[in-house]
């Protein structure tokens, strides 16, 4: 580990532990029990949290359904709803670093990307905010002189909101302000390992003014508040991002009552790298990709497929790289790679890269846990696998670390293949030179994104969300937007030019 770049602990006086409660019909709510988050990078208490349970699930539903049908928010205009969402950003903005602290500390990732999320994630509420007042139905006037159709664009409903631990504050922003932006009443159930910020996001939704029951926060763990989340009648949508085991089971739950549901759940993306890529740059990107977020990112480009002709140049490079990959204290702003959410799940990545050794890969990097001094060991080396076949676990399974799997090819019709031979299609990449290659993979590999000479690039544009079982529907953009509205037709007669069905002479 000696070549390896390790930041070591910093001086910083940790805050108080932050302390969160329920949002139930505008009003804070103690819970009768509450849950401790300790901080996998420095080992202290960062958080205590209301715990949630069936009950209080029932109230945040009851006080979503009852602000929804009061039309509140339902039924005022866009231009009121965006108004509120702008506030919202600016308020973001105004509390990046207080929401960034916690962030770091119960999720273990850097202090610098914390910041980069919380900044970016205005932008997502000010596009949302843009929808709201450019949103509209059509009109079919070419039906004859006597018909007009219209077609509507109403809010679905009740929104249950399920986030994950290791994007609290971006996952939600991905789909609260496009909620509240079609006009959606909600409850919120955040990971109960980084439940802060969406407590803090509830904070910022009083100041901007959000009337009391349309964003309600229930804290707490899957069982029995997710339950609750996926199969309450009240509830007219569903939207997860988490595993795909999880969102297998939410699919389940929600069927009883036929609720839609929205999910973007777990990736193995390739990045496929070419003879003629610009090596540099597509080194840096596959360096980046894997080590993002410590590698506990559906994104993560955890596998790339490289022409064997330069394999072992491009392997060397990225090793090289990874050496210069500044893991450790999260709280240093020079960090680049923080510690694993828990020591249960750095066992589980290390546990992929060991079966792999014994299967007859080979460890180019890493390979195992990673003590920073002053911080413990709840950390893990920079791993790179080469030697690996596609029927590995390693190559076929969500390892969620920083482990970056190797594969060879020798034609563009085979790199395809081992591109889509996974039962994910989350996104996938391509390294070339040649726009024709680009475009042939873009079209033919399965994913809901693909990205060409670039990693990881994302607009609130822009549509996010896969394909298989990486999920089903889509975040931000139009397209995630839309996902929260329903379609009515409305069909009007002009004047009494209607033929009678029955008879009267008869």
């Amino acid at each position: 580990m000696k070549d390896l770049t390790i930041n070591t602990a910093i001086e910083f006086d940790l805050p108080a532990p932050f302390v969160g409660r329920h949002l139930i019909a505008g009003e804070w709510v103690d819970g009768a029990e509450t849950s401790e988050r300790v901080s996998p990078s420095h080992g202290a208490v960062v958080s205590v949290s209301a715990k949630g349970d069936e009950a209080m699930a029932e109230r945040a539903f009851a006080a979503a359904r009852a602000s929804f049908d009061a039309g509140v928010w339902s039924r005022i205009s866009g231009k009121e709803r965006a108004t509120v969402l702008l506030k919202v950003a600016d308020l973001i903005e105004a509390n990046v670093e207080r929401i960034a602290i916690y962030e770091t500390l119960e999720s273990g990732k850097p202090i610098s990307q914390s910041r980069g999320e919380v900044e970016g994630a205005a932008d997502l509420w000010r596009y949302a905010a843009s929808l709201a007042r450019t949103s509209h139905g059509d009109s079919h006037n070419s039906l004859g002189e006597d018909m007009l159709g219209v077609v509507l664009k109403e809010p679905i409903g009740v929104v249950s909101i399920i986030t994950p631990w290791n994007f609290p504050f971006w996952i939600l922003s991905q789909k609260l302000p496009f909620a509240l932006a079609a006009g959606c009443t909600v409850v919120v159930k955040p990971s109960e390992m980084t439940p802060s910020s969406t407590v803090m996001m509830g904070e910022l939704l009083m100041e901007a003014g959000l009337p009391a029951g349309v964003c309600n926060i229930v804290l707490g763990f899957g069982q029995p508040v997710g339950q609750v989340m996926s199969t309450h009648p009240d509830v007219d949508m569903v939207t997860f991002t988490g595993s795909t085991a999880v969102g297998k089971m939410i699919t389940q739950a929600a069927s009883g009552t036929l609720k839609k549901v929205a999910l973007e759940l777990g990736g193995k993306n390739p990045q496929v790298i070419c003879p003629d890529a610009d090596l540099e740059s597509a080194a840096d990107a596959v360096t980046f990709g894997v080590y993002f977020n410590v590698g506990q990112c559906c994104n993560s480009s955890s596998r790339i497929i490289v022409h064997e002709d330069i394999a072992e140049d491009f392997v060397a490079r990225v090793v090289a790289l990874s050496r210069k990959v500044r893991f450790g204290d999260p709280l240093d702003p020079e960090t680049q790679v923080g510690a694993i959410v828990t020591s249960e799940h750095a066992a589980k990545i290390d546990a992929y890269v060991q079966a792999a050794v014994a299967a007859g890969a080979t460890v180019e990097l890493g390979g195992g846990a990673l003590s920073v001094d002053g911080l413990g060991d709840q950390f893990y080396q920079p791993t790179v696998v080469s030697g690996v076949s596609a029927d590995m676990a390693i190559a076929r399974e969500e390892v969620f670390g920083p482990v970056l799997v190797v594969m060879t090819y020798r034609t563009l019709e085979e790199a395809i293949a081992l591109t889509n031979d996974s039962e994910y299609g989350l996104s996938a990449g391509i390294w070339s030179e040649d726009i024709h290659t680009c475009l042939e993979f873009s079209r033919r590999a399965a994913a809901g994104t693909v990205w060409t000479n670039t990693w990881m690039d994302g607009y609130p544009e822009l549509a996010f969300g896969g394909v298989k079982q990486s999920g089903q529907g889509r975040e931000i953009g139009r397209y995630g937007f839309e996902e929260f509205l329903e379609v009515k037709s409305l069909v009007m007669r002009v004047g009494r030019s209607r033929a009678p069905w029955v008879k009267q002479d008869v």
